[in-house]
């Protein structure tokens, strides 16, 4: 677990200090916690990267967005992405988690201030047969820079 972690930490690390593109780092709550990193890669499309922990286990998440459509401080947005987790399962016992799927989601801007909110959802198949997760939705809030 704690290689894991370590791994972890390493590509959220890299991904923060990656380009001099607009960023923003925060939170994410819903179903567990979330250590949330966007990054931009040119128009209106992002790449972002969670750390998650919850009641079992923990996992990291990657999802690229198309911001299919702004007005104003308001966008909406839809991607593809993965996961890859370690928790433990009601034996007791820890297992590896990998999943694919996606995320659809809203976002608010604010215009004095760097701030942004979201409300997304993340449903995710898992492989190995952990079938289908919905995940329910999660509310966001980041700090822009």
């Amino acid at each position: 677990m704690k290689k894991f972690l370590a791994i972890a930490v390493a590509l959220l690390t890299v991904a923060a200090v990656a380009g001099a593109q607009p960023r923003a780092l925060g939170l994410r709550a819903g179903y567990g916690g979330e250590l949330s990193y966007q990054h931009n890669l040119g128009g209106n499309n992002f790449a972002e990267f969670d750390l998650g922990w919850f009641h079992r286990g923990i996992d990291v998440a990657g999802i690229y967005d198309f911001m299919i459509f702004t007005d104003g401080n308001f966008g909406f947005y839809a991607g593809p992405g993965a996961t890859v987790g370690l928790f433990a399962d009601s034996e007791v016992k820890n297992q590896i988690s990998l999943g694919v799927g996606g995320q659809v989601g809203l976002e608010y801007r604010f215009a004095a201030v760097p701030l942004q909110l979201s409300l997304d959802w993340r449903p995710m198949w898992f492989l190995g047969g952990y079938g289908f997760d919905y995940y329910g939705a999660a509310l966001g809030i980041r700090y822009r820079f």
